[in-house]
């Protein structure tokens, strides 16, 4: 489920970044790269196969629009990275990650503040 190749990614990131449904010509505008129709339209059919995203038509138009969202994937993804690198320490992963990284002192803030706040959390459940 969370074997998704650069394109799918890519395709997600953009329809993610929108409220509305997307046509295809509409995604490709947003790539970050050239990608022509055709490997957009197999892009799409697998994100659909896979259960990633939703088509519906308008007129002679289809539109396309998330049905995963972008955390529960980010978070399978993150799942299936931290099983590969680190034997599946969620915390192992993310010490890799922020050692590996050159942080600003903003971003160390950052992750100091959401530290503090996992700590504070109440056991059983997460903070809203």
């Amino acid at each position: 489920m969370t074997d998704l190749r650069e394109a799918e990614l890519e395709t997600m990131r953009i329809l993610w970044e929108t409220e509305e449904p997307l046509k295809p010509a509409d995604i490709q505008q947003g790539f970050s790269w050239e990608i022509d129709n055709g490997t957009l339209r197999s892009t799409l059919a697998g994100l659909m196969e896979k259960g990633h995203v939703t088509r519906g038509k308008k007129g002679k138009a289809f539109f396309y629009r998330p049905k995963s969202s972008r955390e529960k994937l980010m978070s399978q993804i993150a799942g299936r990275l931290a099983n590969f690198f680190t034997g599946g320490s969620a915390a192992d992963f993310i010490t890799q990650l922020i050692q590996s990284e050159k942080l600003s002192p903003e971003e160390i803030a950052e992750l100091r503040r959401i530290a503090e706040m996992k700590i504070n959390e109440p056991k059983g459940g997460k903070r809203k």
